[in-house]
């Protein structure tokens, strides 16, 4: 069950870590979980969350059904 929480940071800091967690493709809230989660020694990484971001395309332009992937999965 997921519970709300208040936290207060500096102003500067929000803008920052908004982008830093869409650039790694999670919410901030995800991303602040996951924090926690690590500095209390709970964390367990998934599958997904390991691989995100470390694959890239193989360079197939030309390629219909490379191209057809590379857009649905890389996009």
């Amino acid at each position: 069950m997921k519970q709300k929480l208040t936290i207060t940071v500096d102003a500067d800091l929000v803008p920052r870590a908004k982008r830093y967690a869409k650039s790694k493709g999670v919410s901030l809230s995800s991303l602040v979980e996951q924090s926690l989660r690590e500095m209390t020694g709970e964390y367990s990484t998934t599958f997904s969350s390991r691989w995100r971001g470390r694959f890239q395309a193989a360079g197939r332009e030309g390629d219909p059904r490379y191209d057809r992937l590379a857009e649905k999965y890389l996009s």
